[in-house]
């Protein structure tokens, strides 16, 4: 199998989730100030969703980029992640509608944690795919990002018990650590 239909895949798939996101943004029914002030838990989790899967797109489109061959982990890798990928849409509608309730709180920093670990062991297979001594394998290195996010998304979901709004700004960190280009893989492909 090429990589390109893996690629295609994981991009309509996330084109889906993105669309299922949009699709739970409902209009108010007033038209007054009190009205909109009640979208705006909706619109902000949103918003922060829809960064974290435009990161995800992206660092997939390079990672994929950098594969010359697949095998059946790699394959399995790559839907395991999507499945956590796939969760991201219910999360954000709970978060939205309870923001500062510590069960979605905690839910959201779950689901945004597994995605995490889930592309680690897809960006661990595609290492394996290649070659511990690949060019890719060398790029990603000590992957000091994935580590920092790990150990702010556990922090995250530990304060949702007590201080839900830590979580977010928490989980805002990692997008804003992640929204910046990774370079180790980015400066290496030849479009």
């Amino acid at each position: 199998m090429k990589t390109s239909r893996m690629e295609a895949f994981s991009d309509g798939v996330l084109a889906i989730i993105i669309t299922i996101m949009v699709l739970e943004l409902k209009p108010p029914t007033a038209i007054d100030k009190e009205a909109f002030l009640t979208l705006i838990p909706t619109v902000v989790s949103y918003m922060l969703s829809f960064v974290y899967v435009g990161i995800y797109w992206n660092n997939h489109h390079h990672l994929v980029h950098k594969l010359s061959r697949l095998n059946g982990r790699v394959l399995w890798s790559n839907l395991h992640w999507l499945f956590w990928m796939s969760l991201i849409p219910f999360s954000t509608a709970w978060v939205g509608m309870n923001p500062l309730e510590a069960v979605p709180t905690l839910f959201y920093g779950v689901i945004l944690f597994l995605c995490a670990v889930s592309y680690l062991f897809l960006q661990n297979q595609v290492v394996q795919c290649e070659g511990i001594e690949s060019d890719l394998a060398k790029e990603i290195g000590f992957d000091w990002k994935g580590k920092v996010s790990m150990l702010l998304y556990v922090t995250g979901v530990v304060f949702a018990f007590w201080i839900p709004t830590v979580s977010y700004i928490l989980y805002l960190v990692v997008a804003i650590i992640w929204f910046i280009p990774d370079k180790r893989i980015e400066k290496t492909i030849v479009q």
